[in-house]
């Protein structure tokens, strides 16, 4: 017959056994991809100007992790611009892919300082509605912008995105050369 403290210790180890068991059998393995729902991000940029140039920029953007580093994301863009008699308004979408060649810079370098640093590429596609006063013109635009940036993580799943990129093409001079953006995901 048992003692009851050895069957007390049996019981503690069985139970200590069937946590671990189930705490191993919870956890995902390495090729083990995460759901759906954990993959996809949501975010963009809101841009606004008043005064004697008006600018107000809306960019949303919804994306994916492909893998680990690897994200794409796309959404509708829509720009008003306004100086003086100039107007212009811009319908559009933007593509883009992050390549995350170093997340979190605390892991090289313990300074307590989280930023995440990435290589951009993306795809902006917008008809433009143009006048100065007189005349419209209505162009379609495709730019394709490169470039880089640092994420500072604002919680679990969220982020400050800081981004310098280079339009490949700027024949209507609509861009700054570099192009600077801040823009969140969550």
């Amino acid at each position: 017959m048992l003692k009851p403290n050895s069957l007390a210790r049996i019981i503690t180890v069985l139970v200590l056994l069937s946590i671990s068991f189930t705490a191993v059998l919870s956890q995902r393995t390495k090729g083990e991809v995460p759901p759906l729902k954990e993959r996809l991000f949501y975010g963009g940029s809101l841009g606004l100007q008043f005064g004697s140039v008006t600018d107000i920029d809306l960019s949303p953007i919804v994306g994916i992790w492909l893998l680990p580093r690897l994200n794409l994301a796309a959404g509708p863009k829509y720009e008003y611009y306004k100086y003086y008699q100039e107007r212009a308004n811009f319908y559009g979408g933007r593509v883009y892919t992050q390549f995350v060649f170093l997340k979190d810079l605390d892991n090289l370098i313990p300074m307590g300082v989280h930023l995440g640093f990435f290589l951009h590429a993306e795809d902006e596609f917008f008809k433009l509605d143009y006048t100065d006063g007189t005349d419209w013109i209505s162009p379609f635009i495709n730019t394709p912008l490169v470039g880089a940036g640092l994420s500072e993580p604002l919680g679990r799943r969220a982020s400050m995105n800081f981004m310098v990129l280079w339009p490949l093409d700027n024949f209507y001079g609509l861009y700054s050369e570099p192009e600077l953006r801040i823009s969140f995901t969550f």
